[in-house]
C-alpha cells in the first residue's frame, strides 16, 4: 500500500487526555491547579505527562517550576493549535492566515534587546505575526489593546498577569571626548559640578546611595524620557549619563560611550512581561512569552 494514501496510525497520536493534561499544567505550571481543572488527581497529572513524554520520546518540562524545554515549548505550540482544530465544527468558519500577536514595548528595550534577536523567533514561528508598538507607562504613552507588554519597574502590577524577564545593573557612561576632557575619574566624587543627564526612568540616587554619597537627586540639567535618547545625548558629549548596562550595550560595543567605573549598581527594578488574564490561552501568546523568557536567560 503507498504509504502516503495510508491511514494515520492511531498508535502514533497521543491520547487526547495527556495532550489536555499538558496544555493545563504548561499554562497553570501547578499540578494541583492542573488536577483541579481537568477533575482529575494530582498523581493523574503526573502520570499523563510522563505517558506523553515515553510516546512522543522527549523531555518537555525541565525544572521543579515546569517551565518548559526548548522542545516541550515547540510541542505546546503544535498542541493549542490541534485542540483548537478539534473544537471547530463542520461548517463554521475558522481563522484563516497567520496569527496575529501585539506587543508593547519601551523603545529602547526594543532597540538594543528585542531586536537583535527577533529573527530568531520569526524563524520559529513563521505562522505568528508580532506587531510591535511603543509604550512609555511612565508616561501614560500605553497601546491599549496589546496582548503582550514589556514594562520596567518594580514589579508591582496588581491589575496584570506577569513574569521578571531580566534585570540590570547601572553605571555612568560617557562620550571618549567627554572622558578625555573632564577625566580621570579616579573616585565617585569625582562626578561632583559636572553635567549629569537626568531621566525619571534611572534616577541617580541609586547610583548615590551605592557609593555612599549624600547627594540629593539632580534638579538640573538635560531631562530625557527615553534612554536610547539619553545614550545619544551623552555620546555627543553633553554629560554623563546613568545607564543600564543591557540597554547601553550598543552604544559601547560602538565605542560612542565608555564607562567611567568597572563596579555595577544593581538597578532596583527590572524589566517584566505583563498581561491580562486569559491572554495566555492563545497558544501564539504563550509561545512568544516562553521565547522571550528563555532568549534573555
Amino acid at each position: 500500500m503507498d504509504e502516503r494514501n495510508s491511514p494515520v496510525s492511531a498508535q502514533r497520536i497521543p491520547p487526547i487526555q495527556c495532550l489536555l493534561t499538558f496544555e493545563a499544567l504548561a499554562r497553570l505550571r501547578s499540578v494541583t491547579q492542573a488536577a483541579e481543572e481537568l477533575c482529575v488527581t494530582p498523581s493523574a497529572v503526573s502520570h499523563r505527562v510522563r505517558q506523553l513524554e515515553q510516546i512522543i520520546g522527549t523531555k518537555l518540562f525541565g525544572r521543579a517550576d515546569f517551565s518548559l524545554t526548548t522542545e516541550g515549548s515547540e510541542y505546546l505550540a503544535h498542541v493549542r493549535e490541534g485542540l483548537e482544530a478539534l473544537q471547530k465544527f463542520p461548517g463554521t468558519q475558522g481563522p484563516t492566515g497567520k496569527r496575529k500577536l501585539k506587543l508593547a514595548v519601551t523603545p529602547t528595550f526594543a532597540r538594543s534587546i528585542l531586536i537583535p534577536r527577533l529573527r530568531q523567533f520569526t524563524e520559529a514561528y513563521p505562522e505568528i505575526d508580532l506587531a510591535l508598538h511603543v509604550s512609555i507607562p511612565l508616561l501614560d504613552v500605553i497601546a491599549e489593546d496589546a496582548d503582550l507588554i514589556v514594562r520596567f519597574g518594580p514589579g508591582r502590577y496588581a491589575d496584570l498577569e506577569h513574569i521578571k524577564l531580566a534585570g540590570d545593573d547601572v553605571t555612568p557612561l560617557v562620550s571618549p571626548a567627554f572622558l578625555r576632557e573632564h577625566g580621570p575619574f579616579e573616585r565617585p566624587e569625582d562626578l561632583e559640578g559636572l553635567p549629569l543627564l537626568r531621566s525619571p526612568l534611572e534616577p541617580w540616587r541609586t547610583w548615590f546611595a551605592a557609593h555612599h554619597l549624600d547627594w540629593p537627586e539632580p534638579a538640573e540639567g538635560s531631562q530625557f524620557n527615553d534612554v536610547g535618547l539619553m545614550c545619544d545625548a551623552a555620546s555627543v558629549g553633553m554629560g554623563v549619563a546613568l545607564v543600564r548596562l543591557k540597554l547601553g550595550r550598543p552604544w559601547l560595543e560602538a565605542g560612542s560611550l565608555v564607562r567611567l567605573s568597572e563596579r555595577n549598581v544593581p538597578s532596583p527594578h527590572a524589566h517584566y512581561l505583563c498581561w491580562r488574564t486569559g491572554t495566555m490561552d492563545r497558544w501564539e501568546c504563550a509561545a512568544f512569552a516562553e521565547w522571550l523568557r528563555k532568549s534573555l536567560l
